[in-house]
């Protein structure tokens, strides 16, 4: 008899339970629905799924500057948001690595091999524009959430590329600047009167490596991760043979980027408030005009 009451009360303690959770599911279901939380559906591509890559001139180059720009046009305060996050991560590394000079260039420029993750907000409002939807900061905060896994897996890898690049940056510097730790004007003499052309040599060659790599497996990557929940091998690999049958156009699409950032770098970090919302709408149209997906 006192068995029979204890498995009596044990089902009703499950049932409590599983009543309780869902209660709780349903609360958050609602309150995100309140919230306007909302991501566009999308369905999963893989690598077999036939996906198609275009071959395009060098002048489109300017219709996915001028979609970058109109995009952020039609964002207003959505997409100047991004550009102030850029633009304060920029300005808190330079405050905090003042003085380290030495550590600050690669800090810096490493900083922009996180972009493509930094972007997806920017990606995802390009989307919703594209879409017909009315742009809206919010929903894009969590645009990454539907693909967690491979868009958490792609970061750890940008994640330790930006750290290597770090540590390779201090290695030359040590190696360069022996002596004594380099100063502000040290370092800018070396770049411009050529007091060193080794040091620049090695220091500019092993930055455009890492740089070239990260762009070469991330320019249409997150785009495509975002869109239909691709898992971060077949975004690299796709993004890698985007590159490779489009050789000069990416490789100018990467001069312009660089030339982008640069400006924003010589304005003291001001100018990338409008020059990576540029980036990032541009490389969703990149993407778009680059990939076909069969269903």
């Amino acid at each position: 008899m006192w068995q029979a009451i204890i498995n009596r009360f044990s089902a009703l303690k499950i049932g409590h339970a599983i009543c309780k959770h869902r209660l709780m599911a349903a609360i958050i279901f609602k309150g995100a629905k309140h919230m306007n939380i909302n991501h566009i559906p999308a369905t999963k591509v893989r690598a077999d799924d036939g996906i198609s890559i275009r071959q395009v001139g060098t002048n489109i180059i300017l219709d996915w500057l001028h979609a970058g720009v109109t995009d952020i046009h039609l964002g207003g305060r959505a997409s100047l948001f991004y550009g102030i996050i850029f633009a304060a991560i920029g300005v808190i590394i330079h405050t905090v690595f003042a003085d380290n000079y030495w550590l600050l260039a690669g800090v810096s420029t490493g900083f922009f091999l996180l972009g493509p993750f930094l972007a997806v907000g920017l990606y995802d409002l390009s989307r919703r524009i594209e879409s017909g939807e009315r742009p809206s900061l919010r929903p894009t905060l969590t645009a990454w959430l539907p693909n967690l896994l491979n868009i958490t897996l792609f970061t750890g890898l940008l994640i330790f590329v930006f750290l290597s690049w770090v540590r390779l940056s201090m290695s030359i510097f040590a190696h360069y600047f022996h002596d004594a730790l380099p100063t502000f004007a040290d370092v800018v003499i070396n770049v411009f009167t050529f007091k060193q052309p080794t040091f620049l040599f090695v220091y500019f060659s092993a930055g455009a490596v890492f740089a070239a790599f990260i762009f070469s497996i991330s320019v249409i990557a997150m785009p495509l991760m975002l869109d239909r929940n691709a898992s971060a091998w077949t975004a690299a690999i796709t993004s890698l043979r985007t590159c490779a049958r489009n050789p000069i156009t990416m490789a100018l699409w990467a001069f312009c980027i660089v030339v982008l950032v640069g400006f924003g770098l010589a304005t003291n970090f001001l100018g990338l408030i409008l020059t990576m919302p540029v980036v990032g709408h541009a490389s969703w149209h990149v993407y778009r005009d680059l990939i076909t997906i069969k269903n």
